[in-house]
Order: C-alpha cells, then sequence, then structure tokens
C-alpha cells in the first residue's frame, strides 16, 4: 500500500510499504494507517464537529517515539499535529493527511506524597490525576470535566474549581520534559530552559511536544463541600443579581459559576428538573466540608430552586459531575468566551437574554468566578497574560445537527460580539475558543504584552512553525 501526507507548507508526499515497515521499526508503539485497525478509534476528537483523516498515526509508547515521530516529520516535511486528550474545541490535535503524534497511550500518574509533586505524562486525562492524586489526600488545580486532556487544559492556562486557592493549572507547573522541534528532549523548569518554561505555561502547543508534567499539588479531600442549585431559567432575572453580589464577598477558598443548560430525563436527576431550561449555581470550598457548608449556604437562597443538591461530596465526584454534559464525540461544539472586569447590569442582560434563547437544549451559556489567587498573579508571571478579569463569560455552542452549523455558530459569535462591545472586557480566554485560525485582535486579547516575548520563544525553539495546528504564535523574525 501507498500512503499519501501532506508537507509542511504546501504538496504531498508518499510513503511506500517498505518505507512504512521501516518506519514501524523505529517506534515501540504502534503505527497506524487508514488501513489498519483502530484508525478510526484513534482519529475521534471530543468535538464530534470534526471528522478528520490523518495519513499516519504514532502512538507513542514513550518520549523516544515522541523524538523520532519528530525527527520523521523534521526530515520528510510533514504536516504535524499533537493530540493528548483529543478534548480541544478547535480541533487542533487531529489534521487531514498529516502525521499525528498520539500521546494517548502514555497516561502514567506517580505522586510523591512527602513534597505533594504529581508528575503526569502527556496524554493522562484529569480523571487519572484526581485518582493518583487523591488516594494522598492531594489534588493539582485541573478543570471541571474529568475527561480533559492534562496537556491542553494546562498549556492552555487551566481553570477548575480550585483556581481562586491555589491558581491556574500553569500556575502550578514546576516543571516540564519538552520535546522541542529539532526532536530533542529537553527539562524546562524555573532553572533550565527558563524562558520555555515561562512560554509553556499559558503559551499553548507551540513550543514542543511535552510528554510529561510535574505538578505542585495541594492538600484538597477527599470529601468538599459542593454547592449546586437549579432554578428555572425564567427565574434568572432575580437569581443572577444575588449570585453576583453574593460572589463579592467570598473567601479564596470558594471558586463559583452559573450554567444556562436544559436538564435531560436522567434518572441522575431530580424529576423536578427534567427536560427542564435551568440556570446552574454551583461552587466549591477548598477546605473541609465543615468549613465549607456555611459559606455554601447561600446558593440555595438566590430565589426558589427547584433542586438543591449541595453536600459533602468526594472531590473525584465533584469532577466528575459534568462530564454527562460533554459525551465524546457526540456533540459539535464551537465556544468563545470574553473575560470581564465585573458583572455589571449591562452584562448580566446579555448573560440573561442568550441564556433564555439558546439554539439547543445543549448549548450553554457559562459564567466562571476569576480572582483570588489568579488575579494576584502578575501579567507577565506566566505567558497567560493579564489577571485582572474578575469573571470570564463563555458562549458555548453544542449542537447535534450538521445542518444547524452555520446557524448556531453565527448565534455564538454574535453573543460574543455583544459582550465584547462593552466597557468591562478585558480579552478572551484561548481554552474555551473554537476558532481554528486567530487573528491578530484575538491573540492581542489573550496574551497582550507577553505576545512579542513569546514570538521570540517561537523562533528560538521553533523556528520553521513546525508546531503550527494549535493556537498558532508566528516566529519572530530572525535577530
Amino acid at each position: 500500500m501507498t500512503v499519501r501526507l501532506s508537507l509542511l507548507n504546501a504538496g504531498q508526499t508518499e510513503l511506500t510499504d517498505p518505507e512504512l515497515d521501516e518506519l514501524r521499526a523505529m517506534f515501540h508503539g504502534p503505527l497506524i494507517t487508514p488501513e489498519d485497525p483502530g484508525y478510526d478509534e484513534s482519529r475521534v476528537m471530543h468535538n464530534g464537529m470534526f471528522d478528520r483523516r490523518p495519513g499516519l498515526i504514532v502512538r507513542c509508547a514513550g518520549p523516544a517515539d515522541v523524538m523520532g515521530a519528530v525527527r520523521v516529520a523534521r526530515e520528510r516535511d510533514l504536516l504535524v499535529a499533537v493530540r493528548g486528550g483529543g478534548h480541544g474545541i478547535a480541533g487542533h490535535s487531529v489534521c487531514d493527511n498529516g502525521l499525528m503524534i498520539d500521546l494517548s497511550a502514555m497516561r502514567g500518574v506517580w505522586t510523591n506524597p512527602a513534597e505533594r509533586i504529581v508528575r503526569v505524562q502527556g496524554g493522562a486525562l484529569w480523571a487519572d490525576v484526581d485518582r493518583e492524586a487523591q488516594t494522598f489526600g492531594l489534588a493539582v488545580p485541573g478543570g471541571v470535566v474529568s475527561t480533559t486532556g492534562v496537556a491542553g487544559l494546562t498549556l492552555g492556562g487551566g481553570l477548575g474549581w480550585l483556581h481562586r486557592k491555589y491558581g491556574l493549572t500553569c500556575d502550578n507547573l514546576i516543571a516540564a520534559e519538552v520535546v522541542t522541534a529539532d526532536g530533542r528532549l529537553v527539562r524546562a523548569s524555573s532553572t533550565e530552559h527558563e524562558e520555555l518554561f515561562w512560554a509553556l505555561r499559558g503559551g499553548g502547543g507551540n513550543f514542543g511536544v511535552v510528554t510529561a508534567f510535574e505538578f505542585q499539588a495541594h492538600p484538597v479531600g477527599p470529601a468538599v463541600m459542593f454547592g449546586c442549585a437549579m432554578y428555572a431559567a425564567e427565574d434568572a432575572e432575580e437569581v443572577l443579581p444575588a449570585w453576583r453580589d453574593w460572589t463579592a464577598g467570598l473567601p479564596d477558598e470558594v471558586t463559583s459559576r452559573i450554567l444556562f443548560w436544559t436538564m435531560p430525563a436522567t434518572p441522575l436527576l431530580p424529576p423536578e428538573v427534567h427536560d427542564r431550561d435551568v440556570l446552574i449555581v454551583a461552587a466549591v470550598h477548598a477546605g473541609s466540608p465543615d468549613e465549607g457548608a456555611p459559606a455554601l449556604r447561600p446558593i440555595g437562597r438566590f430565589g426558589t430552586p427547584l433542586a438543591d443538591l449541595s453536600g459533602p461530596a468526594p472531590f473525584r465526584e465533584v469532577q466528575r459531575n459534568l462530564d454527562f454534559m460533554f459525551p465524546k464525540g457526540q456533540l459539535r461544539s464551537y465556544w468563545k468566551s470574553v473575560t470581564v472586569n465585573e458583572l455589571g447590569d449591562d452584562v448580566l442582560d446579555v448573560l440573561l437574554r442568550r441564556g433564555l434563547n439558546r439554539p439547543h437544549p445543549r448549548t450553554l451559556v457559562h459564567a466562571p468566578q476569576m480572582g483570588g489567587a489568579v488575579r494576584r498573579a502578575g501579567p507577565a508571571d506566566t505567558a497567560h497574560g493579564d489577571r485582572s478579569a474578575a469573571f470570564i463569560v463563555s458562549i458555548d455552542g453544542n449542537w447535534t445537527d450538521a445542518d444547524d452549523d452555520a446557524a448556531t455558530m453565527q448565534w455564538v459569535r454574535d453573543g460574543f460580539d455583544e459582550i465584547q462591545a462593552l466597557p468591562s472586557t478585558a480579552g478572551t480566554y484561548l481554552n474555551f475558543s473554537g476558532d481554528r485560525d486567530l487573528d491578530n485582535a484575538a491573540k492581542q486579547a489573550a496574551f497582550g504584552r507577553n505576545l512579542d516575548r513569546l514570538a521570540g520563544i517561537k523562533r528560538d525553539f521553533d523556528p520553521e512553525n513546525r508546531f503550527r495546528l494549535n493556537n498558532n504564535i508566528q516566529p519572530a523574525m530572525a535577530r
């Protein structure tokens, strides 16, 4: 057989059977072609909007395989996609006809409880981290969906249920092992390749393939206080201002968010909310349940909830609570987000109107609270950039029918434009972005003054922009 592969900049090349056999001998993990068993399973992304067909997949078993794959791509000038958890909304991790470097088999997690350090391979999911770390009563600030990939979340910033107490995921990164564009494996930390380490904390997958992360973990759980009240969506005009006022006085231990959604009719949920449009008010207290109970009690008192599910819960269970909203490969998704300095009445008005007029039951209007430890980091401390925002407003289009693509994506863009036009907006959060190609305005909104520094680091580690299927930063001109 012959495999056709796209070149980095233009054109295609072919690999014959003897060449494929030679490549197979290089790798410990399997080399998967479109004719091999498991090909279709390997290319499935969380976002069902994308049905891309790589020319070749290297399912890496370890760093040596990653180094080999990068060198093959370099020698043959191939287009490359890098897949960790495959959870990215923009679908960067799989490409048509290119070489996909697949880290999904590299999911090992090791915890050092004495030093509170958790080491994580590049293909791990947050469920893997939570399981291992919680065995020792520790947690790394991660996402709110346990199937999210560690790599993408970390490299793009990383917010979840613990960020107000312990910072973004990238703030808790203490070292990373990275395969660079020339096929070398380097370690980046505060004392080794310091500029690369700075760039990895929020600059995305621009600078190499991270094969391992080392995180600072924190004592959390095993049980935490979880607050969750579901109000009828039509009561949101009363509930939203009450929630906003409550968040203004919260300690850093509490991280809260609201979500407009339509609850499915499932035995997992109270009958009162089945097939109902709801406003969910949720929060987690990072301390003990006894400390958290009084702090979260007001969640059920912003009006008359349809259901109040608040109570102590295992932290791992809290981390999985939203998984059912995002079944792998079953939803088409397009998201855009805006950070805001305050939830003024003008912002709440847009939240309300958009939340009450969603185009599909699975579409979310979502506002996570920021501040706390996130805000205390300086804008140049990491590549993530400005930390001043008090909230993020994310318009999360999720739907099922391809015929609705254009209309739903436009609905998301219109909501984004409406929020962005308000005076309190500050920037954007690229992990909540479905745009495959970022314009200069989006890059400036995300990285601010850090963009020039990132372009310089990109030039130093990937001058040919081989790692370009991401929230791409062009390398600066040669000095």
